[in-house]
């Protein structure tokens, strides 16, 4: 139990019951424990299953429309408007409910860039909420919680239940932020991958106008000091490319581009775990299973051995842990200017190349279209298979902003900088998914590395017929039929065909863009 008043600080809430402020990793944890929250695994790592919520709820986002910020808000699916009125209500019934409940709350930084940073307050009803947040957001020293004020504060009410009539909103689960009061509301979903993307999307908000580009992106080192980015949508492999030994890891997600280099916005790891082998992905293995770790929906046999192959709950299924559970992580947080760029793509119609070479317009391009594959379970609503979208800036749910401010100075950070900008196809090869097989991780780390040390620009590139994309002809120890997707294909006739729907599709998502960006772009644009 703490000083209530100072923890509910800029809250609005009062306190009825008890609130425990900023209590540790194991107080949390026993606290989970003692309220039925979860259980332990064998390696005293915290398991918890988050109901019938096992991914974010995109259709129940709601932006508040506040006069200082509707004309530079990017409206539509993404981005849905709540009225000021309505929030209050909300605002004002979650308020009511968290003051009868026993209460936990977080002090922590989101950004390690002290010049770039917010400070955030959580105030949640369950301890393993509060303890996910307090593994994937930056923890100030005890002198700096001294006198902690928040510039964001998010109420999290995972039990209560948002009323459409009363509310404004689309279900019993809402997630609605406010610029202009500086306010999340999180209630009626249990997945904690709303807190984290809640804080996501303030700094896609705040950053731009201060001249920093932030990143839906893993970043990595190297020994020489190169950085390099990993764009991509959850399951496409931000987390295990860049869980590299060779190259300690800058942070797995999300971060900011600027003067100064890279920056980290968090000070964990939210890694998707479903399939994952010792073997393949030594440092997330070993970090999952470790007390401190937070598992979302991870199955266990009865002496709480792990079972990390068993979808059963969703193939969704997550650990959570701090950066410095990786061994050679940047504890810092902070890394140069980039010298490469990487897209990732899980293409489900297995017609991408491995590895291409962008140019800098193809790099935008191929930015703003942000191709993947929505993977089973990521999404409320997703189904049992990979579905094709297209994501601007490989992450359109978390765009406050145009597509295009982000895209124009990704641009010009990559020419500014002369980094280097490959697109890796993380998903199927031989044929679409359900017929072909996903791509093996140990060529797609093979031919990241020769990309990263340099060998890779050593070997010839042709074009590729249907993308336009520089593939490389040749690479020792991959096979031919994965470098060029077309020779794995028993039936080419299907393969061109297969590859031509995918660029009408590439084309259809890409006129929405098309007059937001210069002749470079346009001249490298697909057209189906």
């Amino acid at each position: 139990m703490t000083n209530s008043a100072a923890a509910l600080r800029g809250t609005g809430v009062r306190a009825d019951r008890t609130v425990h402020a900023n209590l540790t990793a194991a107080a949390l944890t026993a606290h989970a424990i003692r309220r039925n929250e979860g259980e332990l695994s064998a390696d005293g790592a915290l398991m918890v299953r988050t109901g019938v919520h096992t991914g974010r709820s995109a259709q129940d986002k709601f932006v508040v429309d506040e006069p200082g910020i509707t004309a530079e808000v990017w409206w539509g699916k993404v981005n849905k408007k709540l009225a000021p009125e309505k929030f209050a209500v909300l605002t004002g019934r979650v308020q009511a409910y968290l003051q009868g409940q026993e209460l936990y709350t977080q002090d922590l930084y989101a950004g390690a860039d002290p010049a770039h940073r917010i400070r955030v307050r959580l105030v949640t009803t369950q301890a393993w909420s509060a303890q996910f947040a307090r593994n994937m957001f930056i923890r100030p020293d005890e002198a700096e919680l001294a006198g902690f004020e928040p510039d964001y504060v998010i109420l999290h009410a995972p039990h209560f239940h948002a009323d459409p009539a009363i509310d404004g909103v689309r279900s019993n689960t809402v997630v609605a932020l406010s610029f202009e009061q500086r306010r999340i509301v999180i209630a009626g979903s249990e997945y904690a991958g709303e807190i984290k993307k809640s804080i996501f999307t303030v700094m896609n908000w705040l950053l731009p106008p201060k001249g920093v580009l932030p990143m839906h992106c893993s970043a990595n080192v190297g020994p020489d000091g190169d950085v390099a980015l990993f764009f991509g949508l959850s399951g496409t492999g931000k987390t295990t490319l860049s869980s590299e030994p060779s190259r300690p890891l800058i942070g797995d997600d999300e971060h900011g581009w600027g003067d100064t280099g890279v920056f980290n916005f968090e000070g964990g790891c939210y890694a998707k775990v479903i399939n994952l082998s010792a073997e393949a992905e030594p440092e997330i293995w070993a970090a999952s299973h470790r007390f401190g770790t937070v598992l979302e929906n991870v199955v266990a046999d009865r002496h709480g051995r792990l079972d990390l192959n068993d979808g059963s709950l969703t193939e969704n299924t997550r650990s959570c842990y701090p950066v410095d559970f990786i061994p050679n992580c940047v504890r810092e947080g902070r890394g140069g200017q980039p010298r490469n760029v990487v897209m990732l793509a899980a293409d489900a119609f297995g017609v991408m190349p491995p590895i291409a070479k962008l140019s800098p317009a193809q790099a935008m391009y191929h930015f703003l279209s942000g191709y993947t594959a929505i993977v089973a379970g990521t999404e409320k609503g997703a189904g049992s298979e990979p579905q094709a979208t297209f994501s601007a800036c490989f992450g359109a749910p978390f765009l406050p902003r145009r597509p295009e401010v982000y895209g124009q100075m990704l641009s010009a950070l990559i020419a500014e900088h002369q980094a280097d900008c490959w697109l890796i196809n993380t998903g199927w090869s031989g044929g679409p998914y359900g017929v072909g097989n996903r791509m093996p991780i140990r060529h797609t780390r093979a031919l990241l590395r020769a990309a990263l040390d340099g060998s890779l620009a050593k070997v010839a590139f042709r074009a590729d017929p249907f993308f336009g994309l520089m593939i490389p002809e040749a690479v020792p120890g991959i096979p031919a039929e994965v470098l060029d997707p077309r020779l794995g294909w028993a039936d080419k006739a299907a393969y061109d065909a297969t590859a031509s729907g995918l660029v009408a599709r590439f084309a259809a998502n890409f006129r929405e863009f098309e007059e937001q960006v210069g002749a470079d772009v346009r001249a490298v644009m697909l057209r189906g």
